[in-house]
């Protein structure tokens, strides 16, 4: 009995030491892949004069073929080696990406080469310590719910630190000093989890208890080297680049299509859930890789960085930092949405995800709104740097709306059996609106010869995203009805399998 009762009342705590062993890595890796992301475009369009819509479209295929990727690394971490292996072995890919990305800044040709390691990384490590999370509190969806928020607040201090930091290391050393700190920074992340790696010995898919064989670990290392040979051919071809992400769309829509047809009746109503909030999710990163492509460019020619108040400068940002506006906004409305999640849960009046989403997205509206306005009051001048301030809160506080309960989305309404592949699907749809994001840039982008230049020349593409978001919110908030009966459905489905 007292053995018990220590196993009861210890439960808690292993959840929160196991939870906080995946945030660690997960911080260190997002710290890694955001202050890369913060410099790579201003390196190929300063350093390397590339023109504005090579640079974008170059932007979104790496960020459809590092999101397709996870498709294939929740099938290895679910199947060949394990979640916890597989989520070590693409923070080490990525590792070596950024160290390479270093190199390409005098060797220019190996740049297209470090980001497919990137990307082969980003698919291994992405879904799996997403799917650790989801062990960790699996059968808890209120639980899950504040999780992931807290989670996606967690990961964000170390892209904002990097944010922060990259771009002046890139102003003042160069950017080849940007990429070896994000190459440091993983390398210091990883030596963390050798230390705790303990905390999460019980966690993981069934390989991970199991010893490595030969045969598979062999065919995946050969594999590894056949997609980043890849990759680096379609990344150094624009045309290949986009067939290849229409067939990554293509590819969700039939995974989705072969998971439905297997399903058992039980288990539809909840596929028809995270299918229809994974479409909305989709959705978003649309407006969210505006980030790294149209509102780095429009901070670059177009605001001032100076952030005055009161005639008084408070401190200065260059381009590639306002970036990091993002996570900021996101840290600090993180931990009081999680507060609001539980108190709404205890008093039974816990906010449907999909009425989130709803909300997400008019938050979203609002940034738009507020970028094009700013755009306005710029015309051929420079923006107030308040007016990016303002707009990014609305953004991040829609991030954690939408953007942030995605994988909660498939966390509670896909089985566990296939949650680990789809949440790699999920991933590969964000890849795929990112690079029709990064499409949707170029309405803002100038000719080669004269690049986009003042901030009239990004008003008409922030109008038509205000203009777009608001469209969504009256759709999905139509749809609402229908979320509702599919829900009820997964819930009276699903409780003999919970029982």
């Amino acid at each position: 009995m007292p053995s018990a009762l220590t196993s009861i009342s210890s439960r808690p705590i292993t959840r929160s030491s196991s939870f906080a062993v995946v945030v660690a890595i997960e911080l260190w890796e997002r710290f890694g892949y955001y202050g890369m992301q913060a410099v790579l475009l201003l390196f190929m369009v300063r350093q390397l004069g590339m023109a504005d819509a090579r640079a974008n479209l170059l932007m979104g295929a790496f960020a459809a073929m590092a999101y397709a990727l996870p498709v294939g690394g929740g099938w290895v971490g679910d199947r060949v080696l394990g979640t916890r292996r597989t989520m070590l072995l693409g923070a080490t890919c990525m590792m070596g990406g950024y160290a390479a990305l270093a190199v390409a800044t005098v060797h220019v040709g190996l740049m297209t080469v470090a980001m497919a390691l990137i990307a082969t990384g980003n698919g291994f490590f992405k879904p799996n310590a997403a799917n650790l999370v989801r062990r960790i509190y699996e059968g808890d969806d209120t639980a899950l719910d504040s999780a992931f928020t807290l989670y996606y607040m967690a990961v964000n201090v170390g892209s904002t630190a990097s944010i922060l930091l990259t771009p002046l290391l890139q102003d003042h050393f160069g950017p080849a000093a940007s990429f070896a700190t994000c190459s440091a920074g993983l390398a210091f992340g990883l030596c963390v989890y050798a230390v705790l790696r303990s905390r999460l010995r019980h966690v993981g898919s069934a390989p991970d208890f199991a010893p490595l064989a030969a045969g598979p670990v062999g065919g995946l290392l050969l594999g590894m080297v056949g997609a980043i040979v890849g990759l680096h051919l379609i990344l150094d071809r624009p045309a290949v680049a986009r067939a290849c992400v229409w067939l990554a769309a293509l590819s969700v829509l039939g995974i989705w299509a072969m998971i439905y047809r297997r399903a058992v009746p039980a288990q539809r109503p909840g596929l028809r859930m995270a299918y229809m909030l994974s479409i909305q999710g989709m959705i978003y990163f649309v407006f969210y890789q505006q980030i790294v492509t149209s509102l780095t460019l429009f901070a670059l020619r177009a605001v001032r960085g100076d952030v005055t108040l009161g005639g008084v400068t408070l401190f200065h940002m260059s381009a590639g930092q306002f970036q990091a506006l993002n996570p900021i906004w996101i840290m600090v409305a993180s931990p009081i949405l999680a507060f609001l999640y539980r108190r709404l849960a205890q008093r039974g009046r816990d906010l449907p995800i999909a009425r989130k989403f709803v909300l997400g997205y008019s938050l979203v509206t609002l940034a738009f709104v507020i970028w094009w306005l700013g755009a306005l009051s710029g015309g051929a001048g420079l923006v107030s740097p308040w007016f990016m301030i303002a707009a990014y809160c609305a953004l991040a506080v829609g991030e954690l709306l939408v953007g942030g309960l995605g994988l909660a989305v498939i966390a509670r309404y896909v089985p566990a059996a296939m949650g680990g592949f789809m949440m790699g699907s999920y991933l590969l749809s964000m890849g795929v609106a990112m690079y029709v994001g990064s499409m949707v840039a170029n309405l803002a982008a100038g000719a080669p010869a004269h690049p986009a230049a003042g901030a009239e020349a990004y008003a008409g593409l922030f109008l038509t995203l205000a203009i777009a978001a608001g469209t969504i919110v009256i759709l999905f908030a139509a749809l609402l009805p229908l979320t509702r009966r599919w829900d009820r459905q997964h819930v009276r489905d699903s409780a003999p399998f919970s029982a």
